[in-house]
C-alpha cells in the first residue's frame, strides 16, 4: 500500500525523458537539460544514462536516455512547445516516425494529470518502454501510473525479457 503523502509529493512533479541516438548523444542530452533549465524547468533529480538498441529497428544507432524529475510553472502545453523548440534548436529534423534523431524530449508524467486528447498524459507508450521505466524507477521508486493504477515495479516486470536484458546503465 502506498501512503497518501507519497502520491501527493509525486503528483507535484513533472517527469521528462530525453533521448538521443545521433551525434554526441551525451552532449545532446546535456544541452537539452541546459535549455530546459533556461526555460524555467528546475531539475530535482536526474537518472543515470541508459543505453538501448534503437526502437523499433535495432540496426539503427543505439539510444542514450535519461529521465528528469522536475518542477516548473509552465502549463503542460507550454512545456510541450518548449520541448519541441529545444529539439529543433538541437538539430532535430522532421522525419519518418521513430527514425534516428539528435534529440527527443517527452513529457512522461505531468503532476499525475490525465489528458486523453491533444497532449496525451501520462505519455501513451511510457508503460512499455524500458528506456523510460528503468531511469524513472531509479529516481522515483514509488511512481504510480495514474491510468493503469499500477506501480512502476509491476510495469517493469511486465516488460518482455529481451527489453529487460537489452538496457544498460552507463
Amino acid at each position: 500500500m502506498i501512503k497518501p503523502g507519497i502520491l501527493e509529493s509525486q503528483a507535484s512533479h513533472i517527469y521528462i525523458a530525453i533521448g538521443s541516438n545521433l551525434g554526441n548523444r551525451k552532449l545532446n542530452i546535456e544541452k537539452a537539460k541546459f535549455f530546459l533549465t533556461e526555460n524555467g524547468v528546475k531539475s530535482i533529480n536526474i537518472s543515470k544514462y541508459y543505453e538501448t538498441p534503437s526502437w523499433p529497428n535495432p540496426s539503427k544507432p543505439k539510444f542514450l536516455n535519461i529521465v528528469l524529475k522536475t518542477k516548473c510553472y509552465l502549463k503542460p502545453v507550454e512545456l510541450l512547445k518548449i520541448c519541441k523548440s529545444i529539439e529543433v534548436k538541437l538539430g532535430r529534423k522532421k522525419d519518418i516516425k521513430n527514425s534516428p534523431r539528435v534529440c527527443d524530449i517527452d513529457i512522461i508524467d505531468y503532476k499525475g494529470l490525465i489528458f486523453k486528447t491533444g497532449l496525451i498524459l501520462p505519455h501513451k507508450s511510457m508503460y512499455c518502454r524500458n528506456f523510460v521505466l528503468f531511469p524513472l524507477f531509479e529516481i522515483e521508486k514509488q511512481w504510480f501510473h495514474p491510468i493503469f493504477n499500477t506501480n512502476i515495479k509491476k510495469l517493469i516486470f511486465s516488460l518482455p525479457n529481451k527489453d529487460i536484458r537489452s538496457i544498460k546503465q552507463i
